[in-house]
């Protein structure tokens, strides 16, 4: 990298202003310098070279930071004070340089001058507490300090990490903050990077320098006063986990973007500099990457004191802010709206237009609709009379066009084309910011985007009821778009939507504009219709929390009626408070609920008894006791699968006491994954008094002697109905069988008991088989697939097969029974005693060998209708032996899994006569295993800890006609401006 061109950095002036005898001296303490320094020695340089080849070799030979800092030392040495306040002087003036740099670049952000003195001012103040961490994280004398330290700024969409940081160089700048701790700043935006392929460091510093000329050699003459910021790393549109043995360390050489950061952050380059690197808590793996133990973690959030702070500061007037924060503080839906500060802008700035009005905010800002609807509506039409109310329409369509088609297209941030695209003009744009709708982008250079997602979003759904024409706008087609701009959750969108069907609420919009949104009433009806064919395929909604968000933002009571009125089975994540209140809504409506899935995640986290719970700590437990009371008051509801769930022991205690009412019409339990405070004794206990529970499960759950003992208590009562126990993987072991086998002799109502996937081995299927002998044990249907025993055990479980006279099922698939097992099975199959109907023996490790047993069976057996021997390996001559069988009339089998996939075409064409020779023989295919394991519940809705998976709401939005023709056109259609 090139350094300027005056004297400042010219080698060969501060060489020849150095006598020949101080030359000589020179080169002496030069060669002790570079073996100091640890750098290479180059031969050339050495006591015969002159002035201009030393100023020539150097420069090839050593990156600049090294050279100067070589030469200040010797010049010191040689106390040549003209040449080292000359080299001082020069890194002052770079450095102020640098801050006039960043000042240019770091302007304030659009809240400064956009929101007023007031929001700016606020911000300041309420991130006091940030500066004092930064100012701290830096100093290296500081206790809170440490070598090589990042500094990691975390938060949501709009919660002020950009502008913490732009507040934070400028108080730099003005001398507020690291005064002798930082001398430079080298700012970099995950945009800017994500523009570059290969760079050397050097390059990188410079880009913001005029015509990339940096003085990088004082940038990095000492690196722990550098301070590199990295804003938005979750938006980096590659990954970090680079090879170590990739890293570099040369500061000029040039390497891809991803090593050349990764260098950095390792501090291969620049050894010992500070970073504070930004991020949304979306993409945590870049940031574990290099978070260490002595690294500080700053988390940016708008607390319920500082959002206190704000209305008082806002309304500066203490009855409208007690007014407004009453409001806030009783809705959940508002209360999570004002956790960002652009939002809580927005509500404020609607509740003291509408308090001006004389109006009852109480009445009018019930929603996050009501409140959009306003924040347009006064910002659109604040000074229109009845000709600019027609501007103001045209003003509003275009809005919508752009969200829409932005939202459709993921473009967040629009350029000069996209505007006109739609008919914006110049005076359009400018009165648009002057309201605070559309602003300057504060990540891309010459582009606007929307004051806040949601308001995109919310003119997305107006565009949708206003069946303005689709536009491709430009920006839409660049093939890369950054991972912030990748838009592809419509959830909110949809939410708006309902919201707009609320005729109180499109009333806000439709007598502001004098206009009516033409697509509501095809709409309402569409919705019901679909729900009505949803009812009758569940599959197409993966949970109905995103559904249950969109009816509670409506809150007409016979629409969401008749939406709801279908739904026989319903799955809820729960989340937060605001995730219960929503759901508690939509619950009280579903007249036909069966079943009810419901995972409990992050509400219960603390442990401990609390001696005075926090005000949203009361509140879960409010929510909570309201949806258990549900298990009471619902007489439909009869199934509760309650999975991937945290329990403490309140809200543990406050589901036993529903559990055990009188009025509890619950039939079947299903538990997995679940963590609760007594390792669920006061849930088994509850049960004991449950008189209506027939099928258990506790899959996936860790069952204690406690628990067994429980179980054996509950199991034991007259009063006791529970006939299927389900205890799938729950790591149930040989030295447990003695516990289960004591629940199979006792007699009791139990008939079917569960075991899949459980390590019992041989011995603890030895203890399961003797327990099955028992006169008094009456279980008609065992599962004990996957619990890997092998072929040496298969003798027990034929004397079982051959002389229980209960037993009807038995599954065994997915062990090592082997054709040696096998033969021994069909000795008890065989056997004129058996009494089996069904059994599963997939994945067994079965070849041909065994088929000729196995077809003797199927002609001999009179009671066996069906059986499963898929993922087999057979081969033709297996099947056909078994074929010959299942076309005698004598087999009396009704449904058999065969593995057909890889036979001839002739075992086909003979799989083909046996069906027409017998239609009502059912063959399985290859994914019956799978769907009968979902069937019984065998796979969770998801795995413990994991994220909400979509809940496919775009079915319904994507299949209504003008939905449809959005997608289409965004992939398709020419612009159309408006």
């Amino acid at each position: 990298m090139a350094e300027s061109n005056s004297t400042d950095f010219d080698l060969l002036w501060y060489l020849e202003n150095l006598s020949d005898k101080e030359f000589q001296s020179f080169k002496k303490y030069l060669a002790r310098k570079i073996l100091d320094f640890k750098l290479p020695q180059v031969p050339l340089i050495n006591l015969r070279a002159t002035k201009e080849e030393l100023a020539n070799l150097l420069p090839i030979s050593y990156e600049g930071q090294h050279i100067w800092n070589m030469l200040y030392s010797i010049f010191l040495m040689m106390r040549k004070e003209d040449h080292c306040m000359k080299i001082i002087g020069r890194r002052n003036r770079n450095q102020e340089a640098c801050k006039a740099l960043m000042r240019r670049k770091l302007t304030l952000q659009w809240e400064n001058h956009t929101f007023g003195e007031f929001h700016y001012k606020f911000f300041c103040n309420v991130a006091s507490d940030v500066f004092y961490v930064l100012q701290l994280a830096y100093d290296s004398t500081s206790c809170y300090s440490a070598n090589d330290l990042n500094v990691f700024l975390m938060g949501d969409r709009a919660s002020g990490k950009t502008m913490t940081i732009n507040l934070a160089v400028m108080k730099w700048i003005n001398g507020e903050m690291w005064q002798n701790m930082i001398s430079y700043v080298v700012h970099l935006t995950s945009h800017e990077i994500n523009q570059m392929t290969d760079s050397s460091l050097a390059e990188l510093i410079a880009k913001d320098w005029p015509d990339g000329q940096a003085p990088i050699a004082d940038i990095l003459s000492d690196p722990k006063k550098l301070l590199f910021i990295l804003e938005d790393v979750d938006n980096l549109r590659f990954e970090l986990n680079v090879n170590e043995q990739a890293l570099c360390s040369n500061s000029t050489q040039k390497v891809p973007i991803p090593i050349l950061l990764v260098s950095l952050l390792k501090r291969q380059m620049a050894p010992g500099c500070w970073f504070l690197i930004s991020s949304r808590p979306t993409r945590e793996e870049n940031i574990k990457m290099f978070l260490k133990t002595t690294d500080c973690y700053v988390t940016l959030q708008f607390s319920n004191e500082k959002r206190e702070l704000y209305f008082h500061s806002f309304f500066n007037d203490r009855q409208r802010a007690s007014t407004a924060l009453m409001l806030v503080h009783d809705d959940e839906i508002l209360t999570g709206l004002c956790r960002v500060a652009i939002l809580c802008w927005i509500t404020c700035t609607v509740l003291n237009r509408q308090m001006d009005k004389g109006h009852d905010p109480q009445h009018c800002c019930e929603t996050p609709t009501d409140l959009h609807a306003h924040f347009l509506a006064d910002a659109l039409t604040s000074k229109a009379g009845l000709t600019a109310n027609q501007y103001h329409l045209g003003l509003l369509r275009r809005l919508c066009l752009l969200a829409a088609g932005g939202l459709f297209l993921s473009t967040l941030n629009f350029s000069g084309e996209d505007l006109r695209c739609v008919g914006f003009t110049e005076v359009d744009v400018c009165v648009l910011q002057a309201v605070n709708v559309l602003l300057p982008s504060s990540t891309h250079k010459d582009r606007y985007k929307f004051i806040h997602l949601n308001v995109q979003e919310f003119c997305a759904a107006i565009a949708f009821l206003m069946a303005v024409p689709n536009c491709l706008i430009p920006s839409g087609s660049r093939g890369y778009k950054e991972k912030r701009e990748q838009y592809c959750n419509f959830n909110q969108v949809f939410t708006f939507i309902f919201g707009l069907l609320n005729e109180n609420r499109r009333k806000i919009l439709e007598t502001t504009f004098g206009y009516q949104l033409p697509m509501v009433d095809s709409f309402r009806r569409y919705s019901v219709e679909y729900m009505k064919h949803l009812g009758r395929d569940q599959e197409k909604l993966t949970h109905h929390g995103s559904l249950f968000y969109c009816l509670f933002e409506n809150q007409e009571e016979e629409f969401v009626k008749k939406v709801v009125n279908t739904l026989k089975e319903v799955t809820v994540y729960l989340q937060s408070n605001k995730d219960m209140m929503v759901s508690l809504y939509c619950l009280e409506y579903c007249c036909h609920l069966r079943t009810f899935k419901l995972s409990v995640q992050r509400i219960f986290e603390y442990k401990e008894p609390l001696v005075r719970p926090t005000a949203s700590q009361m509140k879960s437990l409010v929510y909570w006791r309201e949806i258990c009371s549900l298990f009471c008051t619902m007489d439909t509801l009869w199934e509760l699968h309650l999975f991937d769930s945290d329990l403490n022991d309140i809200s543990e205690r406050i589901l036993s006491k529903a559990l055990e009412h009188s009025s509890c019409k619950l039939r079947t339990l299903k538990l997995s994954y679940i963590s609760t405070a007594s390792g669920f004794e006061d849930l088994l206990k509850a049960l004991a008094r449950n008189r209506s529970l027939i099928h258990l499960s506790l899959n996936c759950t860790s069952i204690s002697l406690n628990m067994f003992s429980l179980l054996r208590e509950i199991l034991d009562k007259s009063t006791c109905q529970i006939r299927h126990l389900s205890l799938m993987k729950c790591d149930l072991r040989a030295s447990e069988c003695g516990e289960i086998a004591s629940l199979l002799v006792n007699g009791g109502s139990l008939r079917k008991l569960t075991l899949t996937n459980n390590p019992l081995r041989n011995d603890g299927v030895n203890i399961l088989c003797n327990a099955l002998l028992h006169p008094n044990c009456t279980l008609t249907s065992l599962a004990l697939s996957g619990c890997f025993f092998t072929n040496d055990i298969c003798q027990y479980i034929a004397i079982v097969i051959a002389t229980n006279e209960t037993l009807r099922s038995l599954e065994i698939g997915s062990n090592s029974i082997e054709d040696a097992g096998m033969q021994l099975l069909c000795g008890g199959l065989r056997h004129p005693d058996c009494m089996l109907v069904n059994i599963g023996l997939e994945e067994c490790m079965l070849t041909g060998a065994c088929c000729e047993s196995l077809a003797s069976v199927l002609t001999t057996n009179k009671t066996l209708e069906r059986l499963n021997i898929l993922q087999n390996q057979l081969g033709d001559e297996g099947v056909v032996k078994l074929l010959n069988s299942l076309i005698l009339p004598e087999c009396v089998l009704q449904i058999i899994g065969l593995p057909l996939n890889d036979v001839s075409a002739e075992t086909q064409r003979m799989v083909m006569a046996v069906k027409e020779r017998k239609p009502n023989l059912i063959f399985l295919s290859e994914t019956w295993s799978v769907k009968e394991g979902r069937e019984i519940g065998v796979i969770p809705a998801s795995q413990p800890g994991s994220v909400i998976p979509n809940s496919n709401l775009d079915y319904m939005f994507f299949k209504f006609p003008r939905m449809s023709t959005a997608m289409r056109m965004s992939s398709t259609a020419s612009r159309q401006p408006l």
